[in-house]
């Protein structure tokens, strides 16, 4: 809490410092003009003074200027020849003054209005996020964790990407997935799959049963009241993975979701199933088997997984993001380490902003296995 104090007084002693430049401006000009010869006349330079305070101050600041303004006006004009400030242009000057401030004190009401509506939407998606998506814990039985979240909305921390972890007896469960579409649609979407995982995922029922659990919730949750079927207008792409503590081959079912990457000694090795599944929500279509393929993640190694807002993400010339490509060589081992790395290299590639939600988790596994 002190430094959240803190730092909301460095903007507030700031303002005031600056406030200093348009008051020193009226200052200049006011002298100047009246020690100029009678047919200079830089009073319309004040208006300078009330057009600056906004970028620095707010409505009272604003208005303080504008007033300092006018009155400097009027004793230019009192200091010059006081049958000047009866004059039409000497009072046209002034109404120009009132009117540009009037605006500006509006301006800033507006904008802090605006700042408090905007402040609102960030906490209200941030309580979200740590409700529905909270970052993974940094340890989960014998992995080491990170998770990363890039929203690609500004005032959004919270999309359709999913990832979800729990314990089991004999091992870790994870799924990452992406929803179909947009919005607070997808947002509902996302938490209710994590919901129905949470419950199934920690009773002992084997991955495809899992799958196959999870394949009719993002069907019966999402049926509107009265309806026989929404079989396919609703699908989420997902990889669900089961990493035994120990050595033993992390098993996984790929549902149409883009494979995990294997990062060993600065190789990458992309996982691809041997027979992906249809995504979550179009099984009843497929009535698919679920083949479960395997394989290896030792000690030392990092496994990824992330949602296609990463491979899609593009540069300014439509190149999409190279994943393995971007990360051959990098031998972080700590998987914070890596998604911060990570994180400035994909931003770096599309100039700062992401045209979809992406979302990575990096998974070390340690040497001695933990309860």
């Amino acid at each position: 809490m002190p430094q959240r104090r803190e730092g909301l007084r460095r903007p507030v002693r700031a303002g005031r410092s600056l406030l200093a430049i348009p008051i020193a401006w009226i200052v200049a000009v006011s002298v100047i003009d009246v020690l100029a010869p009678p047919n200079i006349h830089l009073g319309p330079l004040l208006v300078a003074a009330p057009a600056i305070t906004p970028l620095f101050g707010g409505p009272r600041t604003v208005g303080l200027v504008a007033a300092l303004a006018v009155i400097a006006q009027t004793i230019i004009g009192l200091a010059r020849d006081p049958d000047e400030l009866l004059s039409s242009n000497h009072q046209a000057q002034i109404i120009a003054l009132l009117l540009v401030g009037t605006s500006l004190v509006i301006f800033c009401v507006l904008r802090e209005r605006r700042a408090k509506v905007l402040a609102q939407v960030r906490y209200v998606s941030e309580a979200a996020q740590r409700v529905v998506l909270p970052p993974l814990p940094k340890e989960i039985g014998s992995l080491r964790v990170a998770s990363l979240y890039l929203a690609a909305e500004a005032e959004a921390q919270i999309g359709g990407d999913l990832y979800a972890a729990a314990r089991t007896t004999s091992g870790t469960r994870l799924i990452v997935g992406d929803v179909r579409g947009k919005g607070m649609t997808a947002v509902n979407d996302a938490a209710l799959l994590l919901g129905a995982f949470r419950v199934a995922a920690h009773r002992q029922a084997s991955l495809g049963e899992l799958v196959a659990y999870l394949d009719r919730s993002v069907c019966w949750d999402l049926m509107e009241p009265g309806e026989a079927s929404c079989f396919g207008e609703t699908f989420i792409t997902a990889n669900i993975l089961d990493i035994p503590d120990g050595d033993g081959r992390v098993q996984m079912i790929a549902c149409g979701h883009p494979p995990p990457v294997v990062l060993c000694n600065g190789r990458p090795t992309t996982i691809d199933a041997l027979y992906p599944a249809p995504p979550l929500g179009l099984g009843e279509l497929a009535h698919p088997h679920y083949h479960v393929d395997s394989f290896p993640f030792e000690a030392g190694d990092l496994l990824l997984l992330y949602t296609d807002g990463v491979t899609e993400a593009r540069d300014a010339t439509g190149t999409f993001y190279p994943l393995a490509e971007r990360i051959t060589g990098w031998t972080e081992n700590d998987p914070d380490a890596f998604l911060g790395r990570f994180r400035r290299d994909l931003l770096h590639h599309v100039g700062g902003h992401l045209n979809d939600d992406a979302a990575m988790i990096a998974i070390g596994r340690t040497v001695t296995p933990r309860a």
